[in-house]
């Protein structure tokens, strides 16, 4: 349920519980019936394995040996799912899990949204709209809750104050506690007639569409931030972030390595030992390259500076060709007959290589080392 592994220390379990914890709130899910029981099936996993005890015992005989053991979760004690989440995230008194203090209005959750471009997207950089859903003010109400006019009044429940003092039991001993006030949400304020669109909470669902700066050179996997562009807050709370994985789509022509680009380019034998000017592709389009006469298989041509940006650093990396030879195949007679001149002229000199047996094995067993 928390997504940690089985050697997860103290602090990882607290933080994926956190984490977890804002995400599947029944507010941010509030069309999800059965956010309420997630939640809860949540705090009791934090509950069993932020104890040690249970956690050994868990481990050893899993739910059954706790059960076997006499423990039972009991979260039905809190009055609402408000109560349950502030009894892990409040404050005051006793203090909450998480550190101690009055709350207002709880900010808004982050969001995750996905963002498909090309290579050369990705290459040039630029702005780009993303589409994502996420919690935002009602439009009917403007957030506040209230159906368009009609009065908002002070909340009966905490005299205005926004926060109630609370003494809990809870399974991890009693707590005296400041929590926010669940009537009012913090607020102090509420509608006399709640919105029919929102039904009071001033937040709904929506789809959003946002354009997002991608710097030039962003690789596949990375993440871009979008301050304040998250889930709204509650009563006017900040709002969460935004933040969009790059999916960069594969490009034929390339292989991306760091910042270099690597692409092969096919040359007859022929023309290799007799050296050759050849087109290959770039971003920007195709360049020309010179092979040296006597190019053999798997030699490497870097065209300095035609490769992808540094992310936010000046310059670019390198374009590197890889030369593949290629053995002509289904001669005419006249071409055979033409091999078979040049091949009687062959000598052991035209053979002849710089380097060692050695140097060659290593070359043909690892073509892409430097």
């Amino acid at each position: 349920m928390l997504g940690v592994s089985r050697d997860a220390d103290e602090t990882q379990v607290k933080k994926a519980f956190r984490r977890l914890a804002r995400e599947l709130h029944p507010d941010v899910n509030s069309d999800d019936p059965g956010a309420e029981a997630k939640f809860k099936e949540l705090a009791e996993a934090y509950e069993i394995l932020s104890d040690p005890d249970r956690r050994a015992t868990y481990d050893r005989y899993g739910h059954d040996g706790l059960r076997s053991g006499g423990y039972q979760p009991n979260f039905d004690q809190f009055g609402s799912i408000s109560d349950l989440f502030e009894a892990f995230f409040g404050g005051g008194g006793g203090g909450g899990i998480f550190g101690s203090g009055t709350r207002g209005p709880a900010s808004g959750g982050d969001v995750a949204a996905e963002l498909h471009i090309e290579l050369a997207q990705a290459a040039t950089g630029g702005s780009f709209e993303v589409v994502y859903d996420a919690v935002d003010r009602c439009a009917q109400c403007k957030g506040n809750g209230a159906e368009p006019g009609t009065p908002i009044e002070t909340c009966a429940r905490c005299a205005g104050a926004g926060q109630l003092q609370a003494v809990t039991r809870t399974p991890f001993g009693q707590m005296v506690r400041t929590v926010v006030c669940d009537a009012c949400g913090g607020d102090g304020r509420v509608a006399k007639q709640p919105c029919r669109v929102c039904r009071g909470r001033g937040r709904l669902v929506a789809k959003r569409k946002v354009k997002v700066d991608v710097p030039a050179g962003i690789a596949d996997g990375q993440r871009v931030r979008v301050h304040g562009h998250g889930h709204v807050g509650e009563a006017g709370a900040s709002a969460g972030d935004l933040y969009v994985l790059v999916d960069v789509a594969e490009d034929e022509r390339f292989i991306r390595d760091g910042d270099d680009l690597i692409t092969i380019v096919d040359v007859a034998a022929p023309l290799a030992a007799l050296g050759v000017a050849v087109e290959v592709p770039t971003l920007e389009g195709a360049t020309e390259v010179v092979l040296e006469p006597g190019t053999q298989p798997g030699e490497r041509v870097v065209v300095r500076g035609r490769g992808m940006p540094r992310l936010r650093r000046n310059g670019r990396g390198d374009l590197q060709v890889l030369v593949n030879v290629q053995i002509p195949r289904h001669l005419s007679a006249e071409q055979r007959e033409l091999l078979a001149r040049l091949a009687e002229t062959i000598t052991e000199e035209n053979l002849r290589g710089e380097d060692s047996v050695r140097a060659k094995l290593r070359r043909w067993l690892h073509p892409h080392a430097a």
